[in-house]
């Protein structure tokens, strides 16, 4: 394995646990250690997914959120904390992530993309992990991946429901976002106005970033065409599969 700043046995060392697993070996661990993932939104799910990425040797993440630290932000938003508040997110995030594994390469965009800017960032990564929060901004992520062709881990995580889902553009069978969401319009659906227990965050994050590292890999089964939905609630959780919409506006095949 290579790396800039860890010799071959501190490498060893730090990703044993991994190694021992046949699906990701020594040949999985580089791929992790090439690898290039944007994570958009460093809230409740980025920090859960940026964290678990970066312990876990994910070469390159690229952090893009436009928001400050705020108080109400600590409640669910673990890779901040109070003396943070104040500071841009991606900042706050890149210092627990440089001690939590600092042979890790950090990007920082503490600012909004257009979506010409995220197609020509996502051309440059392996996939792309959406952990915002708004449709809207989820509509021009799934855009920009399906223009990009590049894989979207997509996450979301409301009062006690959350979903996963991982659409993947270069797979022609693979539905996209629009294909799941693309007859409503916009919702308020931010945890400010309906709430959210925190540690359902973790849940949904910790989804999120698995998918990511088997995609890398290549191991197991990823939930392309389908979503995982919990309850936490009652902690049941469902798979439902989403066929991909031949007539969809954005992956669909155009009419003459």
């Amino acid at each position: 394995m290579t790396n800039d700043s860890l010799s071959a046995d501190e490498q060893l060392l730090r990703y044993s646990r991994q190694l021992m697993l046949p699906q990701i070996d020594i040949a999985g661990q580089q791929k992790l250690l090439n690898a290039s993932v944007i994570i958009m939104g460093l809230g409740g799910l980025g920090s859960v997914v940026s964290m678990y990425l970066a312990s876990s040797g994910v070469g390159r993440l690229i952090l893009v959120d436009p928001d400050e630290v705020e108080l109400t932000n600590l409640q669910r938003q673990i890779v901040h904390t109070t003396e943070r508040i104040g500071m841009f997110k991606v900042e706050s995030a890149a210092i627990q992530l440089t001690a939590l594994n600092p042979s890790v390469k950090l990007e920082l965009i503490p600012r909004r993309l257009s979506e010409d800017s995220l197609i020509a960032l996502a051309q440059q990564a392996d996939l792309v992990v959406d952990c915002t929060d708004n449709l809207t901004t989820r509509f021009m992520i799934n855009r920009a991946c399906v223009q990009a062709q590049k894989p979207l881990v997509s996450g979301a995580a409301i009062r006690w429901e959350g979903q996963v889902s991982v659409f993947d553009s270069r797979q022609t069978h693979s539905p996209c976002y629009h294909c799941f969401y693309g007859a409503l319009t916009e919702v308020e659906q931010a945890c400010s106005i309906n709430g959210v227990v925190a540690p359902l965050l973790g849940v949904v994050g910790s989804t999120q970033a698995l998918e990511v590292i088997k995609l890398l890999t290549g191991a197991g089964k990823g939930l392309v065409g389908r979503v995982l939905l919990v309850d936490a609630l009652s902690l049941d959780w469902h798979s439902i599969q989403l066929p991909k919409d031949p007539h969809c506006a954005v992956c669909g095949v155009p009419h003459a």
